[in-house]
């Protein structure tokens, strides 16, 4: 194989002024755009090595390959694509695996063979990087596809309502415009692997067959490379020592919010600001009693589930999900109880009154209401395994060195007369320092600081949201950006819930802080917004959340985004991204000359450049 010489770009070469060239063409493009030129340009390459002309399929032909399309909020659908498409190459089988944002939409009038892994988020909404090729699909400029033969596999929870709903309703618009499945729609909930697994081995060896039926397909360049594995992940997780925890809100704070500091010693394992780290939690023990208490079992009895025989107390404290409600449950329950009542409640006119039960209640409080007799056996049948939490990270290695930072909500409170407490956040506050926990790192790709430095950036995070700005904050100090800082915050109290206040205190005198911008639900409401100093702030009688910090500053929020900064949201997706985005599109409009129509539009474009990202869980 021919080698292909670096270009000199020390001086200013033809090669170098291309480049320069190339680069002010590129700016402005959206992340679509962006990954359609890097394909291209990764084909020309490879046919410059290889001197064939075959590498390049003619423009307007599409090549016979498998493309992998996945939507994924907190990264579950990106691991199962990308197992998808290791198993494609490992078969022989041409693939190519694209983020949905980054497929062409263009390209789906003569897409072949389509597999899409999308979840659902939060009340039956896609994920943000999806968000626009389900528009696209599900609205009036999707095209006819009487050649495209496809396959959907959904991921979700079932302990929301729309359960799988974006997958479900993507495999019946395909179908509607004249596409075939080659596998029937898949759904996967929180015990994804269980429903994945064989899904994807029946999936690719329908994919096998019909791309024999074609002949030999041509060689393409994939879009987007396959991720490869480190040595700690999701199946094999890091024992991190615990460096530091602590209470970081006042004593009279009605919730326990810990700062948790974790030693990536020796690991191996790398994050970015933005990213997630994966804790595989236990059931408190006390939980633990309480079900043992309300079953009438013996904990110490051994069960064999699986292939496995443990005590029912470690399947319960270590193995199985019992601090969250499932539909699944319910049924089991039902069954088990013969409670006509919970049948009910599992039919489609009963919709709201389910959504609240999911919300409100943990298993145990269910347990309690409709007793039942229960074998072990069948029990663990009706749990799902317990599943890794995953939580911003508060840090940038640039100023912590081999740590990674939590900010972590203890959920801990009482309700039907009895404690309730959560898995992986318990683990968390109980663990003292030089204990160890099971983690893992799970990367972002879409909450990312911009790569131009200069770039200003606008972040929104209340109560925990704010974790993932303390990592810009550092980062962008760290590198010495150039681009301005201006944070959002908000929670309930300014005296005893202002998370990390002497931190953005100092930010905004060393400058790495531009602006803060704060709102107490709680208390009475700021009379105005303090920017350079969070002390003496007059008040009034009004309560006040960040929504409408957002509409206050809208004319100058709206300069910054006009100017080119990137925007952020961080936290609770129920209620608080709903908000937050709703007030943004109101200061779009307001301060932009829009119409809401156009607002929203102008918002979603944003999205799609990248410009405007959100974590939320």
């Amino acid at each position: 194989m021919n080698s292909v010489a670096a270009p000199d770009l020390s001086a200013a070469t033809p090669a170098a002024e291309k480049l320069a060239r190339l680069a002010r063409e590129l700016d402005g493009l959206s992340a679509a755009q962006l990954y359609w030129v890097a394909a291209w340009s990764a084909a020309q390459a490879e046919q410059a090595q290889l001197g064939d002309p075959a590498a390049i399929a003619p423009a307007g032909k599409v090549a016979e390959r498998l493309s992998i399309v996945y939507g994924s909020q907190t990264g579950n659908a990106k691991r199962i694509a990308g197992q998808l498409a290791s198993r494609s190459e490992a078969a022989g089988l041409p693939v190519r695996l694209l983020r949905a944002d980054a497929y062409p939409q263009r390209e789906l009038a003569q897409e072949r063979h389509l597999l899409l892994v999308i979840s659902t988020q939060g009340d039956g909404e896609p994920p943000d990087d999806a968000r626009g090729l389900f528009e696209f699909i599900t609205g009036k400029r999707a095209p006819k596809l009487p050649t495209l033969q496809f396959a959907v596999l959904g991921l979700g929870d079932s302990s929301y309502p729309q359960f799988c709903t974006i997958g479900r309703r993507l495999d019946a618009r395909l179908t509607e415009l004249g596409a075939t499945r080659f596998s029937a729609f898949g759904e996967a909930d929180v015990e994804i692997d269980a429903v994945a697994t064989p899904w994807t081995e029946q999936a690719l060896d329908r994919v096998r067959e019909l791309l024999k039926q074609v002949g030999p397909p041509a060689r393409v360049t994939p879009l987007h490379a396959v991720p490869s594995r480190s040595a700690y992940s999701r199946e094999q997780p890091f024992a991190a020592s615990v460096l530091a925890n602590q209470r970081i809100v006042g004593r009279d704070s009605a919730r326990d919010v810990r700062h948790v500091e974790l030693s990536l010693e020796g690991s191996g394992l790398h994050y970015q600001p933005g990213d997630a780290l994966g804790v595989w939690p236990r059931n408190p023990p006390a939980l633990v009693g309480q079900w043992l208490e309300a079953l009438q079992l013996d904990g110490a009895q051994e069960v064999a589930h699986q292939g496995r025989t443990l005590p029912l107390r470690q399947w319960l404290e270590r193995e199985r999900e019992i601090t969250r409600l499932h539909r699944g449950f319910i049924a089991a329950l039902a069954t088990a109880g013969g409670h006509g009542a919970l049948v009910q409640l599992l039919q489609p006119e009963q919709s709201m009154q389910l959504a609240a039960v999911l919300a409100d209640d943990q298993p145990i409080d269910l347990l309690r209401r409709y007793p039942a007799t229960w074998r072990p056996e069948a029990l663990l049948a009706a749990l799902r395994p317990l599943a890794p939490r995953l939580y911003s990270i508060a840090s940038s290695p640039k100023a912590v060195g081999e740590e990674v930072h939590l900010t972590v909500a203890v959920v801990d409170y009482e309700a039907h007369g009895s404690a309730h407490w959560g898995a992986a956040s318990s683990l968390l506050a109980a663990t003292a320092e030089d204990g160890r926990l099971p983690v893992f790192i799970e990367p972002n790709e879409r909450f990312r600081l911009p790569a131009d430095d200069s770039r200003d950036i606008i972040m929104i995070g209340p109560g925990t949201g704010v974790a993932p700005f303390r990592a810009f904050v550092q980062e962008r100090r760290e590198s010495g950006a150039t681009g301005r800082n201006w944070l959002f915050f908000g929670n309930r109290h300014f005296a005893s819930d202002f998370l990390y206040q002497v931190e953005w205190q100092q930010a905004l005198q060393d400058g790495s802080l531009h602006r803060l911008d704060l709102a107490f639900s709680r208390d009475p409401a700021f009379s105005e917004s303090p920017h350079r100093d969070v002390r003496g702030v007059a008040r009034d009688s009004h309560k006040t959340y960040i929504q409408q910090r957002l509409r206050e500053q809208g004319a100058e929020l709206h300069a910054w985004l006009e100017g080119g900064a990137h925007i952020y949201v961080c936290g609770d997706s129920k209620h608080m991204a709903r908000d937050v985005h709703a007030a943004l599109v109101d200061v779009i409009a307001a301060h932009g000359g829009h119409s809401p129509e156009a607002a929203q539009a102008w918002l979603g474009e944003l999205l799609q450049q990248g410009r405007y990202a959100r974590d939320v869980y």
